[in-house]
């Protein structure tokens, strides 16, 4: 990976799209677990590669670039909340029931979606995407001991969460 960001800092636009390409499906997770909307994740992911893109030469350290380019994600879809929560929707959008790999994964997700945010994004991270706790506390700027706190909290509500379905 780190021979692919110095290609994309030297200006190959090709090895940054293969950076991006191996990350794809971490963005995506982790957007989505903040925004619980794919067009709204869409946004955040495409607003994030945009600000790597630009913003790839101030990566000080290359064996943490997937560790910054989740942070920024973070980043990004914290900004989109903060904004949807100063906009008013003017009517409700009822969503048309669609596909679903299946039934296991829907009660998964749901009991996912049922965690306060914070909880989630560290299980996503954890369990989903492999980032070790210290990984995790630097892309969320957060201390160790507290992702750890929120990881032990988040098995225990998601726990109850299982046992109350």
């Amino acid at each position: 990976m780190e021979e692919l960001i110095q290609r994309a800092r030297a200006g190959d636009a090709s090895a940054f799209v293969e950076l991006m390409e191996s990350q794809k499906s971490t963005l995506y997770k982790v957007a989505r677990s903040y925004l619980h909307n794919d067009a709204d994740a869409a946004d955040a992911i495409s607003e994030t590669v945009l600000a790597c893109f630009e913003k790839l030469d101030t990566l000080r350290q290359p064996q943490y670039f997937r560790t910054w380019l989740v942070r920024v994600l973070i980043r990004k879809c914290q900004d989109m909340l903060r904004e949807h929560r100063r906009s008013v929707p003017l009517d409700e959008i009822v969503e048309v029931g669609r596909e679903e790999p299946g039934h296991a994964r829907v009660e998964f997700l749901a009991l996912l979606d049922s965690l306060d945010e914070k909880y989630r994004t560290v299980l996503l991270l954890y369990y989903g995407e492999g980032f070790s706790v210290g990984e995790i506390a630097q892309a969320m700027e957060l201390k160790v001991e507290t992702v750890k706190t929120r990881l032990k909290r988040a098995r225990a509500g998601f726990k109850l969460a299982y046992e109350a379905e």
